[in-house]
Formats: C-alpha cells, sequence, structure tokens
C-alpha cells in the first residue's frame, strides 16, 4: 500500500522553484507556484489519463491546491523530523545521487568501445618494467626512463622479443626450467575487452597494427606493447572433450583408441564418462562452460574454434595437459550492439572503467569548483611519524573548496585507512573525494531534476506519514466512528450489514474524513488563484 500511495502522491507533487518571466498561477499561504511548476505535473500524467473529465485544467488545479495544503500540514507538525523519515530519506538520497556521480555521456562512449573491442580481437606482445608497490617519485621515475630507453631500442630496429626475453620483469616471457614450459617472448596471444586491466586494453586497441606504443603504467608498472593484428572475434564456443592426462605415448594411443570407437559411431558423451580424466567433466559427458578467446591453451582453442557443425568432433591432439578429443556443442557469435548494450553497461559500471567515469565527473568539477591547497600545511607528507602525529597540532587548513576548508586532522584520518601508496598520492585521493562529495552534498543547487525528484519524494513520503495518521489509522480504530458513518448511511447499505461489507464502508468513510479534513484545512488557509492565468492555461490546453 505504501508503494502505491507513494506512487500516486509522486504524480501529483512538485518543488517551487522562482523563475523570471513566468507567472504565478497560485498562492498558498505566501508560496508560489508558478504556471510552469503546476505545467511540469500536470504534464508528467497527460498522456496516461484516457479520459477528458480527468485532464479537466481547473479540477487538476484543485487536486494540485489539496496536496499542497496537506504536505504543508506534515512540515508544520513537523513529521519531517521522525527518525525513521530521516533515514529513509538519506537512503534515498543516496540512491538518487549515484547517476550523478558518473558522467553519463562517457559511460556511453566507454560501452560503444566495449563492444568494439569485443567484436575485434587484438593480438599483442609486451615488455614490462615493474615499480614496487609503494612507488616513491623516484622509483616511478627511474621505471619510466627504463622502458623509453628499451622503447627506442626496438624503434631502432632491435627485435621484440629477443629484447622482452632480455628484459621484461614479466617471469612469462622466459622459459620455466622448473615445468619444463617454454616462455611466451612477450606475446599474449589474442584477446578482447574485459580480458586484461583497462589501461593494458586501451593502450592495445589505440596502438596501430605493427607498431610500439607509447609507455603507459598500471598497477604492476610500465608496459610498452606492440600490436601484431587484429581480427573479428569468433564469439564463443560451447564444446565437450576428453582428456587423457598421459602426456606420453600410452595416452596417445589411448586418445587415437576413442578416436576410432567414435568413428564406429560410439556415442561422445558415454566414452567420456568412461575415458576422460577430467574429474570435473566427465559425469556431465565431457561438457565445458562456453568459453571465448584466450580462455583456454592455444591448441586446444584452436581445435575448439575450427570445428564448424555442431556433434563434429577433432582428432586427437596433444597439450601440455595431456591429450584431447573436442566436439563441438554449439557456437555463439558476438551479437549486435543492442542486444549487448545493457550486459556491457553493467561491466563497465562496476568494473575498473566507472573509476573513469567518476574521475570525468571530478576533472569537470575540478575547472567549475574554487579549489585552494596549502603548501605550508602539506608539509606534514614529509614526517614518518604523520599517522601518529597529534590531532591538537594538525589544525593548518590543508584544502578549501569553495567554502569548506579541511584541516590536516581530516587528512590523517583518510590517510589511515591506506596502505601500499605513497602519501601525495593519497593526498590525491583525498581531494578527489572530498570534491566529489562536496557535489554531491550540493547536487540540489546546481542539478534541478535531482532537486525536483527529490523533493518529490520527500513531500510523497510525508503525506504517507501523514494520510496514515489523519484517515488510514483512525478509520481502522475509530470502531465508533465507523458505525456512526454506517447508520448515517444506512439506504445505501441496505439490506447487508456493517460486518459484511466492511472494506466498502471503511473505504467510503476514509473518503469522507479526507473530505472533511481538507475542507478544514482550504478554511485554515489563504489560497489566491491567479484566474486571468488559469485561463490562459485552460486556453492553452485546449488549443494544443
Amino acid at each position: 500500500m505504501r508503494k502505491l500511495v507513494l506512487l500516486v502522491v509522486l504524480s501529483c507533487s512538485s518543488i517551487v522553484f522562482s523563475q523570471k518571466k513566468n507567472k504565478v498561477l497560485v498562492t498558498i499561504d505566501g508560496e508560489k507556484t508558478t504556471i510552469s511548476d503546476f505545467k511540469r505535473i500536470y504534464e508528467k500524467n497527460l498522456d496516461a489519463i484516457d479520459n477528458e473529465e480527468a485532464k479537466d485544467v481547473t479540477k487538476n488545479l484543485d487536486l494540485f491546491i489539496n496536496y499542497k495544503l496537506k504536505v504543508k500540514e506534515a512540515y508544520d507538525i513537523k513529521l519531517d523530523t521522525l527518525p525513521s523519515y530521516v533515514k529513509e530519506m538519506e537512503t534515498y538520497r543516496n540512491q538518487l545521487s549515484v547517476p550523478y556521480m558518473q558522467d553519463s555521456s562517457f559511460i556511453n562512449q566507454l560501452v560503444k568501445d566495449a563492444y568494439y573491442r569485443t567484436k575485434y580481437e587484438i593480438k599483442a606482445k609486451h615488455i614490462l618494467i615493474k615499480t614496487p608497490k609503494v612507488p616513491s617519485p623516484k622509483d616511478t621515475l627511474e621505471a619510466y626512463q627504463k622502458i623509453l630507453k628499451i622503447r627506442n631500442r626496438i624503434v631502432k630496429g632491435e627485435d621484440f622479443e629477443t629484447v622482452a626475453v632480455e628484459v621484461s620483469d614479466d617471469p612469462s616471457t622466459r622459459d620455466d626450467k622448473k615445468s619444463g614450459r617454454p616462455g611466451n617472448k612477450g606475446n599474449l596471444g589474442y584477446f578482447s575487452a574485459f580480458r586484461m586491466v583497462y589501461p593494458f586494453e586501451d593502450a592495445a586497441y589505440n596502438t596501430k597494427v605493427g607498431k610500439v606504443s607509447e609507455p603507459f603504467r598500471t598497477r604492476f608498472g610500465y608496459h610498452i606493447l606492440k600490436v601484431d593484428s587484429l581480427r573479428e572475434s569468433r564469439g564463443e564456443v560451447e564444446v565437450a572433450h576428453i582428456l587423457i592426462n598421459d602426456t606420453s605415448a600410452k595416452g596417445e594411443e589411448i586418445a587415437n583408441e576413442v578416436y576410432k570407437k567414435l568413428e564406429a559411431d560410439e556415442q561422445f558423451p558415454a566414452l567420456a564418462r568412461q575415458y576422460s580424466s577430467d574429474t570435473g567433466t566427465k559425469s556431465k559427458g565431457g561438457k565445458l562452460r562456453q568459453f571465448g578467446t584466450g580462455a583456454m591453451v592455444k591448441p586446444f582453442e584452436d581445435a575448439a574454434f575450427n570445428l564448424q557443425k555442431e556433434g563434429e568432433y577433432s582428432k586427437p591432439f596433444k597439450t601440455r595437459f595431456g591429450w584431447h578429443i573436442v566436439q563441438l556443442i554449439k557456437k555463439y557469435p558476438i551479437a549486435s550492439f543492442s542486444e549487448l548494450e545493457s550486459e556491457l553497461k553493467n561491466k563497465v559500471r562496476s568494473g575498473d572503467r566507472a573509476q573513469l567515469s567518476q574521475k570525468a565527473v571530478i576533472d569537470k568539477l575540478k575547472n567549475k569548483y574554487e579549489i585552494v591547497e596549502n603548501e605550508q600545511a602539506k608539509a606534514i607528507f614529509n614526517r614518518t611519524d604523520i599517522k601518529s602525529i597529534s590531532k591538537d597540532s594538525l589544525q593548518s587548513i590543508i584544502l578549501s573548496i569553495n567554502d569548506k576548508e579541511f584541516t590536516q586532522a581530516q587528512f590523517v584520518d583518510f590517510l589511515k585507512n591506506k596502505r601500499n601508496t605513497p602519501v601525495f598520492q593519497i593526498f590525491e585521493d583525498f581531494k578527489d573525494a572530498e570534491i566529489l562529495s562536496y557535489y554531491k552534498d550540493h547536487l540540489e543547487k546546481s542539478e534541478p531534476e535531482f532537486a525536483y525528484t527529490l523533493q518529490e519524494y520527500k513531500d510523497g513520503l510525508l503525506l504517507f506519514e501523514l494520510m496514515q495518521q489523519k484517515i488510514w489509522e483512525k478509520s481502522s480504530k475509530d470502531t465508533l466512528g465507523l458505525k456512526s458513518f454506517f447508520d448515517a448511511n444506512l439506504s445505501k447499505y441496505e439490506p447487508k450489514e456493517l460486518n459484511e461489507i466492511k472494506g466498502e464502508v471503511m473505504n467510503d468513510y476514509q473518503n469522507f474524513l479526507e473530505k472533511n479534513w481538507i475542507a478544514d484545512l482550504r478554511r485554515k488557509s489563504v489560497i489566491e488563484v491567479n484566474k486571468r492565468q488559469l485561463k490562459k492555461l485552460i486556453k492553452f490546453y485546449k488549443n494544443n
């Protein structure tokens, strides 16, 4: 019932903003409502009204006045100070502010980029120069200079793979002597959107085929990469497999025996249950989860994607895990943008890309706000005991955003929850967080649509509480009043008894109570309708 009431009242509510060049339509105890304020609410539900009587402007204005009187009463008796109301409004405000914390146009562009990077796979190789978990400016500079020199060697003609084996800090680049696994020489194979950390993915897709990227940074350190090729994605595939986890000649012999049985029309699932060493899939006939490029070792991936017809199976092939036979269940090509848009948007918003969207909002705010940093107060960055300095010694203003100031103590409190990050970087994070918090706290002033929606919910929630007190609880608890109402309107309900039609009578009694209550509110208030403007408004809607 509460949700239903809120839905109804939100369709009738409004927040009043004084607007230049806009005439006042109605004044209630000095509170003015302009024509545009009323039109906004009236037109919101105009398309949903299916009869002319309900569209009547005068009747809708009367309903609006009644609504405003009720909300005014709620504020007068301070229902907005109830702890339950305050808590719910805080929760709703936080939920409503979420979309404003991200740049929607930026998100839309990221989604389009993600679709392109899903539809087209890229093949690249890289070189990594690691930085410590908590890099100092010196560490960062040294790593950058080192990767820049490496890039210059390759640009001047040295072989990328040879240099990668020599200098890269990625351990998979070189042969692993313990396991006997050969190194990849920096080659990463094909990958697509969401397969790599975003800065790496972004650098790869922004580098032309055959070219070497400029140095770029991820949480691992500095990289350069070379793009080998770009191809249309093969999508995803669903297969079943039989694994013989014996890499010797004996394993090959068993795999060939299984293959002969398949050729003799024995069923793949039955053979998987009988021969497969993969305990996780053999009971399911060897069926694997659907996968795309980069999810499996290359020989397995190639064998799976090379199958064309459902039910077709491969010849035995070898990987480092043993001998395999793969059967195609189904292929899943890349869907259209409209089909994937919602899924991609969720991935963008929940992944590391969301930080970029939030950063875009912060960067805009930095250009809009007056932000001042106190360099003298920032001298505490140089102290090794910064986390244990007495708060009494940390009262200097370190940052101000418009009219709001932040002390050194506030920064140190923020700092205490951070590890493995340099102090100067934590200050930048602190500044960004406070800029965003300031924006959120002042959203009503900067975002009119947010202010409208929030005020609508505030008023609607208050009206629900008020109706609960004045009408619904009274009608359900006042049994004598209900009986008196029934007796006074007996001719309407005869020959039925009250207990037979109690729901119907209670509904009528609530309407009766509300009608008398509104009449009382109107008597206590000074209501002025600008009749000239009302006539113009009626004429406007008749002609449109």
